[in-house]
């Protein structure tokens, strides 16, 4: 068995706790720290990109670090130890965490299966033939800047029918996984991970649509203009393109698997306030 771990940059605590898990798992499973938590114990590293060779990848840190490890984790499952203070992703306790992940093992180990459960993912392209890589949380669309007087003028269509049109500082796409991220700061809703679902909510729009929830498997076309280039991002990595263009915005067809025990959603509600 081959076990990736990814541990929250700069994050001593985190190296020291994928140190322990490390220590603790059985010479017959092959560990494989991320390449900055393997430079900080002064062992041998790889990139987090090449973790989907794995059959497990734990992450430690908040969110963000969940999002950075399932960027390279591809289809493998995800278990994530929650050193943040919501985590929405992340469903360990620190001090639960080398049980955890030993129980985890001998349990693939004893059936060659993780229980674990799938989510959406987002994925973005262009008239451009260019493609981000697959958003866990959202995908923006949005202007060369922020701000009073910046930022683009769209139309956003919806499986070819037209939702809204107007000037903002851009529009936003979410799965559920990410209603209670970027999503929610910028007004849109709260959606129940479960729910088979995306969120269509316009940045700081000078005149705006609410939030609207589309189907799951629903297409989401954001055409802009209004300014010489914009950006794409896509969770935390962003890609310039030139307008006019138009974005296609779609589930992408493999998910992003997350390990049991997952994150407790009214739980990490309650944290919000």
């Amino acid at each position: 068995m081959r076990v990736g771990i990814v541990a929250q940059k700069g994050n001593s605590r985190a190296a020291v706790l994928a140190d322990q898990i490390r220590e603790t798992l059985p010479d017959e499973v092959s560990v494989r720290l991320d390449d900055a938590t393997a430079e900080r114990l002064d062992l041998e590293g790889r990139p987090v990109d090449e973790m989907d060779d794995c059959d497990l990848v734990v992450s430690i840190g908040g969110d963000g670090t969940f999002l950075f490890a399932a960027r390279g984790a591809g289809p493998t499952p995800i278990l994530g130890v929650n050193l943040g203070e919501v985590g929405f992703l992340n469903g360990v306790a620190p001090d639960d965490a080398v049980e955890t992940v030993e129980a985890v093992v001998a349990g693939y180990r004893e059936t060659d299966t993780i229980p674990s459960r799938d989510v959406p993912r987002l994925r973005a392209e262009g008239d451009g033939e260019w493609s981000v890589h697959p958003a866990l949380n959202e995908i923006v669309v949005q202007g060369p800047q922020r701000g009073h007087g910046e930022g683009l003028d769209y139309e956003v269509r919806v499986d070819d029918r037209t939702f809204t049109a107007g000037r903002g500082d851009g529009v936003l796409v979410s799965t559920p996984t990410g209603s209670t991220a970027y999503n929610l700061s910028e007004g849109g809703p709260l959606v129940h991970p479960d729910a088979d679902a995306l969120v269509v909510t316009e940045m700081c729009a000078a005149e705006s649509m609410p939030p609207l929830v589309v189907p799951g498997d629903a297409a989401v076309e954001i055409r802009a203009t209004g300014a010489e280039f914009g950006y794409v991002s896509s969770d935390s990595t962003r890609k310039r393109f030139e307008m006019p263009e138009s974005v296609r915005v779609r589930a992408d067809p493999e998910p992003t698997r997350i390990a049991e025990p997952s994150s407790d959603f009214f739980e990490a509600l309650g944290k919000l306030d």
